[in-house]
C-alpha cells in the first residue's frame, strides 16, 4: 500500500525533528510522497529546496492569509512568489485562503486569495485552500472564477460546508483533527466524504493524531488516520490508499 501526504510543512526552520530522519520514517510506513506547503515566501523557498534534493517530495507555494496584510501591499513579494511558480516541483499554490478565528473578516484577506487563485489560473495549477470559519466569503471569492482545481486543506467543518465543498469539484483534505474530533458533525461529514474526492495529509508538525498526540506530527502519521478512516468509514485500508493516492496523483498531476 501506499500513501501520499498531500500537506505537510516539515520544511520549516522551527519544525523540530530532521526531515531526513522523517522522510525515511514515512518511506517506510509507506508514505511513498509528500507535499511540503508554502505559507510564506521563506517556507515556499525551503519546500522548493526540499523538493529539489529528494524526487518523491514536491511544493506548493503561497502565502497565508494570516499575512495578509504585509503581503497585498508589497508587490515585491508578490512578484517575488510569481517567480517561484515556474520550478518544476512546485505542483501547487497555496496554501491560500480566508481565516476569520482570530481575525475579523478583511479586504485585504480577500483580495490575496484572489491573487493566488488568478497566480494559480494562469500557470493551470491547482490550488491548496486554507478556510476557517469564513466559508460564506470563501464560496462569494470562489465563484467568481471558473474551472478552479484545488482542495479544501485540513477540512474540519460539516456536512453543509462539505456539500458546498463537492458542488464546487473540490477534493476534501483529511487529517488528525479526525482522530480526536468528538463533534458528530465533523464525523459525519469524514464519514460522508467520497472517495474519489478524499485526499489525506498530516499538516505536520501540527495536528499529531491520536494517539500521538503532544508529539511533533510528521508524515508517517498518514497511515494512523488512513486506518482511523478505514473504521470510521467501515472501508478497507487498501481501498483508501488506492483511492488517495490515485486523487493526489489526479489533482496534483504527480507523474
Amino acid at each position: 500500500m501506499r500513501f501520499v501526504d498531500t500537506h505537510c510543512h516539515i520544511q520549516f526552520l522551527n519544525y523540530g525533528l530532521q526531515p531526513e530522519l522523517v522522510i525515511a520514517a514515512a518511506e517506510k510506513a509507506g508514505v511513498a510522497r509528500l507535499i511540503c506547503v508554502g505559507c510564506s515566501l521563506v517556507d515556499s523557498r525551503l519546500g522548493i529546496d526540499m523538493a529539489t534534493a529528494h524526487p518523491n517530495i514536491y511544493a506548493s507555494v503561497g502565502i497565508h492569509p494570516h499575512e495578509a496584510l504585509s503581503a497585498i501591499d508589497n508587490p515585491k513579494m508578490l512578484n517575488s512568489l510569481t517567480q517561484l511558480v515556474p520550478n518544476k516541483k512546485v505542483i501547487a499554490i497555496g496554501e491560500c485562503g480566508l481565516d476569520y478565528y482570530r481575525h475579523k473578516p478583511s479586504s485585504e484577506q480577500i483580495k490575496l486569495l484572489e491573487f493566488q487563485i488568478e497566480l494559480a489560473q494562469a500557470n493551470k495549477l491547482p490550488l491548496i485552500f486554507h478556510v476557517r470559519e469564513a466559508f460564506d466569503d470563501f464560496w462569494a471569492v470562489l465563484d467568481n472564477y471558473k474551472g478552479i482545481r484545488g482542495v479544501v486543506h485540513s477540512f474540519n467543518a460539516t456536512t453543509k460546508e462539505l456539500e458546498q465543498t463537492l458542488s464546487r469539484g473540490l477534493y476534501v483534505g483529511l487529517n488528525g483533527i479526525i482522530t480526536f474530533s468528538r463533534d458528530a458533525d465533523q464525523l459525519s461529514a469524514a464519514k460522508a466524504v467520497p472517495l474519489d474526492h478524499l485526499l489525506l495529509e498530516t499538516d505536520a508538525p501540527f495536528l499529531t493524531p491520536a494517539p500521538y498526540r503532544g508529539k511533533v506530527n510528521e508524515s508517517q502519521y498518514i497511515r494512523v488516520i488512513a486506518e482511523f478512516l478505514s473504521h470510521l468509514r467501515g472501508e478497507t485500508l487498501e481501498s483508501i490508499a488506492l483511492s488517495t493516492t490515485r486523487n493526489a496523483n489526479l489533482l496534483f498531476n504527480i507523474k
